[in-house]
C-alpha cells in the first residue's frame, strides 16, 4: 500500500470515527451509568441489602446504540448502561449477584481482583460452565477485602464490547484517608468494527493498525546519528524479528475511540467539586488492549492504593496504568477546572475529562507527547538472542539517561534488596527447587532475552521528553506487612513469549491449546513466581484467586498486586501464599493476546 493510499485510508477512518464519536455522544447520554454522574451511594434499583448480604440483580443484553447515521447492535450492556453499573459492596458481608443472560450467546462475569471460591470466579471452561442464553446464575461469596476493583466478561471478545464495570468495596473499619468527594474513572477503548475482525486483521498483518511506520527518511536520520554500521545493524535486527520498533500497541487510535466513563473526549466527562475539597479518584483501566498514561496538568496526585490494596502515599505527576490495573489517587483542585488527560502509550490517541467547580467548564487540553520507538537499550536489555540472527550489545545510549555498567560492560541492577527479596539480575537456583521454561521455546517465540533486567524503577517507553515525576513500581510500598513471613519454598519461572509476525502469544513458547496440563501450585506452600518477558511488547499478567506480592526491594512491605505489567526484556518476581484450592486462570490481560494463546490454568492441589 502506498503512502498516499495509507493517508486516504487514515483520513477516511478518522472521518468515520469523528462522526461516530458524535453519535456516541448522543447514544451514550442515555446509557451513562449513575457512577459516571457522581452517584456512588448505591442508589440503584437493582441493589438491596438483606440478611447481611449485598444483593444485585444484573441483566446482560445487547443494546442497540446509534452511531453516526446507523444503529449498531454490537454494544453489550448490563442493566442498560455502558460501562456497567457500579457494584458497591461491604467488607465482612456476603455478596449475592444474580446474573441473567438476555443475549443469544453464553456469557460470564469475572470479579477481577476479588478473592472468592474458584467456582464463583466466572471463567468458562475453568471454574464454571458459563451462563447460557436465558439462564440466571447466582454468584455468592464472602467479601474479605476492600478497595477499588472491577468486573468483566471472560467469554470471547465480549469485554471489548462494553461488558465491564467498576467495583468499590467499602472497608469494615474507617480508612486513614481523608477526602470529601470521590469519583470512579473507568478508561476503555472502543471499536466500531467487530472484535473478531480486529483479531483477524492482527493475524493477517503485523502492524496492521500502526500508521506510524519507519520511512527511508528515518533510516537516514539513524545514519546521521549512529553511523552506517549501527544503522544497518539496527535495521537488520528489526527485519529479522519481522516487526517495527514503532509497534508499541497492537491496536492503535487509528481503530480505537478512547472512552472515559463511557464517554469520548467530545462529551467531556465532568466531575464536580467545591473549592478546598480533597477528591478521591478511583482509576480503572478496563481496556481490551490499551495502556494509558494519566495526568492532570498542574495538579499533583497522591497515590494511596494500587490494585485495590492500600500503599504508602506517594506524590506523583503522572502514572502509567496497564490493562486491568487500578490506582486510587487524592487530588486537591486549585483552579475552577482541571483536565483529566489519558493518552495511549503509543501516542496515537487520548481521552480527556474535566474536574470542574461547575458544569460546562473546561481546562486546556495538553498536546500528546512525541511518538517514540523501541530500542535495545530503551528496553533495558543487555542482549537479545534472535534465532539465526545477531546479538545487540548493552553499551548503547539509553532513552532514560546513562546506566551504571559493571566491569564487563553489562548493566548493573540494585543489589541492596532485603534478604527475603530475590536478586532480579540472576535466577537464584542454589539450594532451592526451581521450574524453568524450556531453553528452546519453539516457533511461538521469535526472540529470547539473554540478559533480562529488573526495570521496576523505569517508567517505560514514551516518557523520554518528560521532566516531571512519573510513578514506578519501585515506589509502591504496602501499608501493612503481609502476615505470611515465610521465605519461598519453591520457585516457578515462566517466560512471556510471542511471534508478532504470526500473532502468536504464549507462555514458554506454547499456546494454551498446546500445553500438556496446568501449572501446579500446592496448597499451603510459599511460592516465588518469576516472570521473564522475552517479547517486544508490554504484557499485563493477571493471576486469579491469589495475591502476587511484587518484590520491589520494600522487604515485608511488598505491594500486593493482582495484575503485574512487564516491559520488554523485564524480569520480575513475586511471592505468593498459595491458599486458594481449585483451578484458576493465569493470563495476559491484553484481550487479543489471551485469545491468541497467552493463557494458562493454575491448579492449586
Amino acid at each position: 500500500m502506498s503512502q498516499k493510499d495509507v493517508g486516504r485510508r487514515l483520513s477516511r477512518r478518522r472521518l468515520i470515527q469523528g462522526s461516530a464519536a458524535m453519535g456516541l455522544l448522543a447514544g451514550f447520554d442515555s446509557m451513562m451509568p449513575a457512577f459516571a454522574r457522581g452517584r456512588l451511594d448505591n442508589s440503584n434499583v437493582y441493589h438491596t441489602v438483606r440478611d447481611g448480604a449485598d444483593i444485585y440483580d444484573m441483566t446482560i443484553a445487547r443494546t442497540p446504540l446509534t452511531i453516526g447515521s446507523r444503529v449498531s447492535s454490537q454494544p453489550i450492556t448490563i442493566n442498560g448502561t455502558l460501562p456497567a453499573p457500579l457494584v458497591r459492596l461491604k467488607q465482612g458481608r456476603d455478596a449475592i449477584m444474580r446474573v441473567t443472560n438476555r443475549m443469544d450467546e453464553p456469557t460470564s462475569i469475572h470479579w477481577h481482583g476479588v478473592l472468592l471460591p474458584f467456582q464463583m470466579d466466572g471463567v468458562p471452561g475453568v471454574s464454571f460452565p458459563g451462563i447460557k442464553p436465558g439462564e440466571t446464575f447466582e454468584y455468592r461469596f464472602p467479601v474479605k477485602q476492600h478497595g477499588t476493583y472491577w468486573y468483566h466478561s471472560h467469554s470471547g471478545f465480549q469485554e471489548q464490547l462494553g461488558h465491564y464495570g467498576p467495583i468499590i468495596i467499602d472497608p469494615a473499619e474507617p480508612e486513614p484517608v481523608a477526602y470529601e468527594r470521590e469519583y470512579v474513572v473507568v478508561l476503555s477503548d472502543w471499536t466500531f468494527d467487530a472484535p473478531g475482525d480486529v483479531f483477524r486483521n492482527l493475524k493477517v498483518a503485523e502492524g496492521y493498525y500502526n500508521y506510524n511506520q519507519r520511512t527511508v527518511g528515518d533510516f537516514f536520520k539513524d545514519v546521521e546519528n549512529m553511523g552506517w554500521g549501527a544503522a544497518w545493524s539496527k535495521a537488520d535486527m528489526w527485519g529479522k524479528m519481522r516487526m517495527s520498533p514503532r509497534d508499541i500497541l497492537d491496536v492503535t487510535g487509528s481503530e480505537y475511540t478512547y472512552l472515559m466513563n463511557g464517554s469520548p473526549s467530545a462529551t467531556n466527562w465532568t466531575g464536580l467539586f467545591r473549592p478546598g475539597e480533597k477528591i478521591r479518584l478511583r482509576f480503572i483501566n478496563a481496556s481490551a488492549m490499551t495502556f494509558f498514561d494519566v495526568r492532570i496538568p498542574g495538579l499533583p496526585m497522591t497515590v494511596i492504593s494500587a490494585d485495590g490494596q492500600p500503599v504508602r502515599p506517594v506524590e506523583t505527576d503522572e502514572f502509567r496504568i496497564g490493562v486491568a490495573e487500578t490506582y486510587d489517587v487524592i487530588v486537591e483542585p486549585t483552579d475552577i477546572a482541571h483536565t483529566v488527560f489519558a493518552q495511549s502509550q503509543d501516542r496515537s490517541g487520548f481521552v480527556r475529562g474535566t474536574l470542574a467547580s461547575r458544569q460546562g467548564l473546561e481546562a486546556p487540553v495538553p498536546p500528546m507527547y512525541p511518538r517514540t520507538e523501541r530500542g535495545m537499550a530503551a528496553m533495558g536489555m543487555g542482549a537479545m538472542d534472535m534465532k539465526g540472527s545477531m546479538k545487540m550489545g548493552s553499551d548503547m545510549d539509553t532513552a532514560h539517561g546513562p546506566m551504571k555498567m559493571n566491569g564487563n560492560g553489562e548493566k548493573m541492577t540494585k543489589m541492596d534488596a532485603p534478604s527475603d527479596t530475590v536478586s532480579l539480575s540472576a535466577v537464584p537456583t542454589a539450594g532451592r527447587p526451581i521450574s524453568h521454561g524450556p531453553d528452546n521455546h519453539g516457533p511461538g517465540a521469535a526472540m529470547v532475552a539473554s540478559k533480562p533486567q529488573s526495570r521496576l524503577d523505569d517508567p517505560g517507553i514514551g516518557f523520554e521528553t518528560v521532566n516531571h515525576r512519573i510513578l514506578t513500581y519501585s515506589q509502591l510500598q504496602g501499608i501493612d506487612g503481609w502476615p505470611d513471613k515465610r521465605p519461598a519454598e519453591r520457585e516457578v519461572e515462566l517466560h512471556l513469549t510471542g511471534n508478532m509476525e504470526r500473532y502468536m502469544w504464549s507462555f514458554d513458547g506454547k499456546k494454551f491449546s498446546e500445553v500438556d496440563g496446568p501449572v501446579k501450585f500446592y496448597n499451603g506452600e510459599r511460592l516465588r513466581l518469576i516472570l521473564v518477558n522475552d517479547s517486544m511488547m508490554d504484557h499485563p499478567i493477571h493471576l486469579h484467586g491469589m495475591w502476587m506480592e511484587l518484590e520491589t526491594g520494600a522487604g515485608e512491605y511488598r505491594p500486593r498486586k493482582h495484575t503485574i505489567s512487564l516491559k520488554p526484556g523485564e524480569r520480575v518476581s513475586a511471592l505468593i501464599t498459595v491458599d486458594a484450592p481449585g483451578d484458576w486462570a493465569f493470563h495476559c490481560h491484553l484481550l487479543y493476546h489471551m485469545e491468541a494463546g497467552m493463557f494458562r490454568v493454575v491448579s492449586v492441589v
